[in-house]
């Protein structure tokens, strides 16, 4: 009978091969006009974090690929795309769906407000209840999700209705998405309980001039921003994204002046990055 090959002495064993994942901005404006598309965010090839107008950069075969949606929070700029992706994805979702991950105060209201045959048809229900091309899969703050290697940990964050952000943590590196958010210690307390971050992906939406509106709809200004980094311990380059449109200058200026000993870049549609 033949033995098992035993491995030279002195040989190294060799080390799993790293997988670089892929980040791919589709959209990340505060609102629409021009080349402005509204969050989502493609991880690789097949997993999108938020399904705004961003979603329409992708071709159909790109589309096609899509296997996994993470949704931070309901609003609309956040899930415009939604409806649209799955009705275009209809015929490839009949055989596997398409898996929406979120809270489930999320999945109440987009079930009762979009997927209602009102505003658009049930795809939970098509082609059959027995076989939706659409499934909800609960998460709730503090859980983590892997999927091929990737873990992708839900936060919760502050804003006015329930919403959350994610860290993503691939073999060679990790990133943060803060979701729509304002001042918080539930965010950076979650990064800070990992080793490391690579890339941290947070809004900004309005200027220091607008800072009570900012207050009041739950979003960061360069000023709360500022204050609120001084909690992260790690060093991430830091890309501001969810800038008002026709004010992302300014925003981005004050931010500067606001922020310092950190990495920051302002992030546009089509950047790219390897972790």
């Amino acid at each position: 009978m033949m033995g098992r090959r035993s491995r030279p002495r002195g040989a190294r064993q060799q080390e799993p091969e790293k997988h670089i994942m892929q980040l791919r901005i589709l959209g990340c404006s505060g609102g629409i006009g021009g080349e402005r598309r509204t969050t989502s965010m493609l991880v690789d090839d097949d997993l999108l974090i938020d399904c705004g107008t961003g979603v329409g950069e992708l071709s159909l075969d790109e589309m096609a690929r899509l296997r996994h949606v993470f949704l931070s929070h309901t609003h609309l700029d956040h899930i415009a795309g939604l409806p649209l992706l799955v009705d275009t994805l209809f015929n490839h979702l009949i055989e596997r769906p398409l898996i929406i991950h979120a809270q489930p105060e999320s999945m109440e209201i987009i079930q009762q407000h979009i997927f209602n045959w009102q505003i658009w048809p049930d795809f939970f229900e098509l082609p059959a209840h027995s076989k939706p091309s659409v499934v909800f899969e609960a998460m709730r703050p503090g859980e983590t999700v892997e999927i091929d290697g990737r873990r992708i940990e839900m936060i919760p964050v502050n804003h006015t209705v329930p919403t959350v952000g994610y860290r993503v943590q691939g073999s060679g590196g990790s990133f943060a998405f803060s979701g729509d958010t304002t001042r918080n210690e539930t965010l950076w307390a979650a990064l800070n309980a990992h080793d490391g971050l690579d890339l941290l992906v947070v809004e900004c939406g309005f200027s220091d001039e607008e800072r009570e509106i900012a207050e009041l709809a739950k979003h960061y200004s360069p000023e709360l921003l500022a204050a609120d980094l001084q909690q992260l311990r790690h060093d991430p380059e830091i890309l501001i994204t969810h800038l008002k449109p026709g004010d992302e200058e300014r925003i981005f200026a004050e931010l500067e002046a606001a922020v310092s000993g950190r990495r920051l870049r302002r992030l546009t549609g089509g950047d790219r990055f390897q972790l």
